[in-house]
């Protein structure tokens, strides 16, 4: 199945990475769960929810706005792993990340 991973900053800024089912099988939900735990600390994020249980939406929700913008609209290497995280957690067809409206879609 292939994935198509949307982050959105505005109805009119948003990014789109389609990826392979090649992409997304090789990276295990655990991993990827990881990969955005390490980044989240690589970007000094502030976590959400510091007391309790940590939701993998959170997570792809608070990194991305973390990062900002400028690291999807370079559609980089960053931007792809970010996508393929989400992708592998997910598992769904399609994903929206909504920076804006704060809510994975």
């Amino acid at each position: 199945m292939s994935t198509t991973v949307t982050v959105r900053f505005a109805v009119d800024r948003e990014y789109t990475f389609d990826l392979t089912d090649n992409a997304v099988a090789t990276l295990e939900p655990d991993a990827a769960r990881s990969w955005l735990a390490h980044q989240m600390d690589a970007l000094e994020c502030d976590m959400p929810n510091k007391m309790g249980k940590i939701l993998a939406a959170d997570i792809a929700l608070a990194l991305a706005h973390c990062a900002g913008e400028s690291l999807f609209a370079e559609g980089g290497e960053w931007a792809q792993c970010y996508a393929q995280a989400v992708a592998a957690i997910f598992d769904r067809p399609v994903v929206l990340v909504d920076v804006d409206q704060n809510r994975i879609g």
